[in-house]
């Protein structure tokens, strides 16, 4: 029988036979096989089952409610792919969030005493991935690729491109294009959203991630978003202006936050905890860089990835992880208030560009490499690629102080490879102006989050890991203050500490994330200012916990 066939079937005698032994019991099951054409509610009170690349097309738009749950059939799984012109609205709540799944997660979640209702806010991890597709918005802001016939270096709004991992029905199928000249366009909200177990291999390079953002404009709303395994990238984004905020990325199959085109965006609180999906190569299953950022398809296009990035906890493999972040093609990107962690290579990695042919940075007249790291955000060089319209500061308004490209007001922790601060100290990050600080030793009690557990180590993909299995991740010590905060201008916070958490309040994972439901986070919020507990008795807080780390939670030695 067709797989599909055969999950729908068993699905329906399944919510038969639940009917009859409760009244108001498990949510019925809706299948969603067609694209969407008209503005359309998804409820809380149904299971979404998407078979298939599903669109929402061009003028719909796409509301969830909060409490929704979309988990579409294991390995079979469709994918939903919001279209230029169109908008997603994702409403979940801390208490309510919009879970995007496979039915193979939805099994692992207990049943509720009453109603037999299934709990997303319990089950337990797998190892897994390409269970389902993923999500993908498509908007119309600028971007700079190369790749496209007829598409110019000088910013254009008819400089477009399809979206990777989407395959067109027929030539000239606009529906997977984006891309285009308002940087102001909406497309959407984005709240409270878990993603886990997704992905899809379509071709050499071409791979769905978690998220995908292709042009995508600073009216668009995302803020509370997690990704749990998958087999690409975490966030991956396509130019735009899109910003982000309270972004969580665990065992990612390849870079946790990739950036692409020319995004000219912000981002403020982001947890990465690095890890592996599945037991296949680094960049397939098992996580590369943390962060990636690319700045533009050839290295002189415009626009460039020009960005400011504030409070990152980022928490690498230590052993056989890749680079913290990774720089490419006149890349810009400020990093403020964070904390960098447990690298198994290089913090600063330069990569100069992203091995497709592009030709780096100093290309064309572009600033060199050590030169981004010595220019003051708004003395950027005329150069023969610029807007035609407008102004620097109205093109490229996120930076508003320091250099071009920087680590400033961060903390680092335990980056053991002999590399791990070469190419940093070569462009100065721990000149003093920068108040960064290195901790020294490696006993956890000193280290910059409150609490880290890491289980037995395993071999996955050719690399040793130590997987992550318990964290507090609430700044302490050097991280609990910084010397100075983000600006409050109506997007970022002003928040005087170091990484993604309050010292002392509820972390904002708590609640509603795969993380929490799965054990992996041990917070006590009833007494915020605890000490962790010490690191060979770890306790959990809630779900069944990690199910792979091969017995009892232990800190591995390399790390006590």
């Amino acid at each position: 029988m067709n797989p599909v066939t055969s999950f729908l079937k068993t699905a329906a005698t399944s919510a038969a036979l639940v009917a009859g032994l409760a009244g108001s019991v498990d949510a019925a099951n809706v299948v969603v096989a067609s694209d969407i054409s008209v503005s359309t509610t998804w409820t809380k009170d149904n299971v979404y089952r998407m078979i298939g690349q599903i669109y929402v097309l061009p003028g719909a738009t796409l509301t969830i409610e909060a409490g929704t749950v979309i988990a579409s059939p294991t390995n079979v799984g469709g994918s939903l792919a919001v279209a230029k012109g169109a908008q997603i609205m994702i409403l979940g709540t801390e208490d309510e969030p919009v879970i995007m799944t496979s039915a193979a997660d939805e099994a692992t979640w207990d049943f509720k005493p009453l109603g037999l209702q299934k709990n997303s806010k319990s089950g337990f991890w797998r190892e897994g991935v390409n269970e389902w597709g993923n999500l993908t918005i498509m908007g119309d802001a600028y971007i700079s690729e190369d790749a496209t016939v007829g598409n110019t270096p000088v910013p254009s709004a008819g400089n477009t491109a399809a979206m990777e991992g989407l395959i067109a029905d027929f030539p000239g199928d606009t529906k997977v294009i984006y891309g285009g000249g308002n940087d102001n366009d909406d497309s959407g909200s984005i709240n409270y959203l878990s993603l886990r177990y997704g992905g899809r291999v379509i071709g050499l390079n071409n791979e769905l991630n978690g998220l995908s953002l292709g042009g995508i404009g600073r009216a668009t709303d995302i803020h509370h978003l997690e990704i749990m395994n998958n087999v690409d990238d975490g966030v991956e984004i396509w130019g735009g202006t899109v910003n982000l905020r309270e972004i969580a990325i665990w065992n990612i199959g390849d870079d946790s936050f990739d950036i692409d085109q020319g995004w000219r965006g912000k981002a403020q609180n982001i947890l990465i905890v690095q890890g592996h999906s599945t037991d296949a190569s680094q960049g397939s299953g098992v996580g590369d860089n943390a962060f990636e950022t690319d700045g533009a398809e050839d290295s002189d296009w415009q626009p460039v990835t020009t960005a400011t990035i504030y409070n990152a906890t980022v928490i690498g493999q230590p052993i056989d992880g890749d680079g913290l972040t990774t720089w490419r093609d006149n890349a810009r990107v400020q990093y403020r208030n964070c904390i960098f962690m447990d690298c198994g290579e290089q913090v600063v990695r330069f990569d100069g560009d992203d091995g497709d042919g592009a030709s780096g940075y100093g290309h064309n007249g572009t600033l060199s490499w050590a030169q981004t790291w010595t220019t003051d955000y708004n003395a950027v060089p005329a150069h023969a690629n610029d807007f035609t319209t407008g102004t620097y500061a109205t093109n490229y308004p996120v930076q508003t102080s320091g250099k071009l490209a920087e680590i400033t007001d961060s903390v680092f922790f335990r980056n053991f490879n002999g590399a791990a601060y070469t190419e940093a100290n070569n462009v100065g990050v721990f000149n003093a102006s920068n108040n960064n600080v290195i901790i020294p030793g490696f006993a956890a009690e000193d280290g910059p989050v409150r609490r880290l557990v890491r289980g037995p180590a395993v071999t996955k993909g050719g690399k040793l890991l130590l997987p992550v299995v318990k964290l507090d991740p609430r700044p302490i010590n050097e991280a609990a203050t910084s010397v100075a905060a983000a600006p409050n201008d109506g997007f970022f916070k002003s928040q005087p500490y170091r990484g993604a958490f309050h010292p002392t309040r509820k972390p904002w994972i708590v609640g509603w994330t795969a993380a929490d439901a799965f054990g992996f986070l041990d917070v006590d919020v009833s007494t915020p200012g605890r000490k962790a507990a010490p690191m060979g008795n770890p306790a959990g807080t809630g779900g069944t916990g990690p199910q792979s780390s091969g017995g009892s939670l232990q800190t591995n030695n390399i790390l006590q």
